[in-house]
């Protein structure tokens, strides 16, 4: 570690909640990878700090269903339901129709679809029932390897809150496998990873 390097401040959730209502970014762990995090609306902010293009979605991370169901079209809200209660919390990221005004314009501007998932780290949760769904990637620079502990992202994002207390859970670090809804009981793997869903039909 460099000589006169300062570790990016480690903060309760409900504080780092207040940081992030503020428009700052965080640094969260999940059960796949740790990630970056902000409210939905400045969701520019994460493009930024990855030096990473807007063309690249982000994924919307929520504490409950319910929450992630309001960013989500009505068609295609059973077949979510039918699949978070299988597979929730846990490292399945699902790509479905945004509902128009939503979330999904922030997080996929010019886009229709949202990518949505529950992770299963209940540290991370408690800070989502208190802040809210949040916009979240992994924590790296675009093209980067992925930051796989909090010391790591604390390296290339040393300014950016983390949430604490620390040590965290260790992750799985294998990314989550992304399902795209494709039609009633269909569905297009995109990413093949910690979690293949049973029970429904997947297009590959």
């Amino acid at each position: 570690m460099k000589e006169g390097f300062m570790p990016a401040p480690v903060l309760a959730a409900t504080d780092l909640a207040l940081r992030l209502r503020a428009g700052e970014a965080a640094v969260i762990p999940t059960d796949t990878l740790p990630g970056l995090a902000v409210l939905p609306d400045q969701a520019q902010t994460l493009w930024r700090l990855k030096r990473r293009p807007a063309d690249k979605p982000l994924i919307l991370m929520g504490a409950s269903v319910n929450d992630l169901l309001h960013e989500v079209a009505v068609p295609c809200h059973r077949e979510v339901e039918a699949l978070a209660e299988r597979n929730w919390p846990g490292a399945l990221t699902l790509v479905v129709p945004a509902r128009d005004g939503g979330a999904g314009r922030y997080l996929n501007p010019g886009g229709t679809t949202l990518g949505c998932r529950i992770p299963a780290c209940e540290q991370t949760r408690a800070l989502l029932q208190i802040s809210g769904p949040l916009a979240t990637t992994s924590a790296n620079r675009s093209g980067e390897p992925a930051s796989m502990t909090a010391a790591e992202a604390s390296l290339v994002f040393p300014d950016v809150a983390q949430l604490g207390p620390q040590p965290w859970p260790q992750p799985s670090g294998q990314a989550s496998t992304v399902l795209v809804w494709v039609e009633d009981g269909r569905w297009r793997m995109v990413r093949r990873g910690a979690v293949i869903p049973a029970g429904v039909e997947v297009l590959e």
